[in-house]
């Protein structure tokens, strides 16, 4: 009886393997065909047409909020989202962007929130309006004060502490966090985190970022007037190399480093031009923001339990650098 009871145990359970394999296999297939047809610019769901608009602070030839537009429009392809970019870094002229999104009746609205004060009634008229609202890379602080469902991206104090540790362990002792945007609370929130943990002297330099020349003269005067500043931190990437320059012309050894990645940070890594960078993860703030609101308009889902989702900080050094050119050359970090 016992020999028979262990053969029907075997039979049984490869009745089961068989069946669970089929079924593993049928979802398998359905995976496989979404990855197509995702891969082919095709959606993967049969969900509706939805249109979701984006509407940020970046200023023209950014290429950070091209790695944000990036990820965003590969998770509209892959969710059958009609998608719709606009951008102006003055907060005026934003909001009203968002105005704009709001008389379209799109279906759900992405938003950063770098100066909040003047994004405030806009963000309000959008939820009044039935409109779910996702904030996205900045504005954590605010985002759930102003009804957004969560946001999206990295905490700037975190990331600013994180610098500052890794400036300790380079032995830093004079330090430059260089603001390209005035009025801007998450790049104050980076610097004011690189304060609370660096054990050095940490002076803020404000400059033009809209006029790379003004950035430099800005960074080399800095450098001209105080040989013993030992480090320059950018507060974006495409800054970083207008600081490489500054270095230069004022005859510095100051380590250069920087928030963000492009190819040219992660070249300057390689060749130790720059010390580190500071990786957010911009692809996957704009890819989870589209992904996050398809959730919730088809499943009625939200992430984060009410708190920021995290995409950083991570810091990369040189040792990341051959890993991280493949990406940046096709323009996804």
């Amino acid at each position: 009886m016992a020999r028979f009871r262990t053969w029907a145990g075997i039979a049984l359970t490869g009745a089961l393997c068989v069946s669970l394999t089929a079924c593993s296999s049928t979802g398998g297939k359905r995976a496989e065909d979404a990855r197509k047809a995702a891969a082919q610019g095709r959606a993967a769901v049969s969900t509706p047409r939805w249109t979701f608009a984006m509407i940020t602070h970046s200023g023209d030839g950014d290429t950070f909020w091209d790695i944000v537009q990036e990820g965003a429009e590969e998770a509209a392809r892959k969710d059958n989202i009609d998608f719709l970019y606009s951008h102006d870094d003055e907060a005026q002229q934003q909001a009203q962007l968002v105005d704009a999104a709001v008389d379209k009746k799109v279906d759900a609205i992405i938003v950063t929130l770098a100066k909040p004060d003047a994004m405030k009634a806009a963000v309000a008229r959008a939820e009044k309006a039935g409109i779910p609202v996702i904030t996205v890379n900045s504005g954590s602080a605010q985002s759930k004060a102003f009804g957004a469902l969560t946001h999206v991206g990295q905490d700037e104090t975190v990331a600013g502490e994180a610098v500052g540790e890794e400036l300790n362990k380079r032995g830093r002792k004079k330090a430059l966090c260089v603001l390209h945007e005035q009025g801007n609370v998450g790049h104050e929130q980076r610097c004011d985190g690189i304060g609370k943990t660096f054990r050095g002297s940490l002076q803020r330099v404000y400059v033009n970022g809209t006029n790379m020349p003004d950035v430099q003269s800005g960074i080399e005067a800095k450098l001209q007037s105080d040989p013993s500043v030992d480090a320059v931190v950018t507060l974006g990437a495409p800054y970083a190399d207008t600081a490489v320059k500054a270095r230069e012309d004022a005859g510095s050894k100051a380590e250069i480093d920087t928030f963000d990645l492009n190819a040219k940070v992660a070249a300057g890594l390689k060749d130790g031009t720059l010390g580190f960078a500071v990786d957010q993860q911009p692809f996957l703030q704009g890819y989870e923001a589209v992904d996050l609101l398809w959730l919730y308009k088809y499943n009625n889902d939200t992430l984060g339990g009410g708190r920021p989702v995290l995409t950083g900080p991570q810091i990369v050094t040189r040792d990341q650098a051959d890993a991280l050119q493949a990406y940046t050359r096709r323009g996804t970090r």
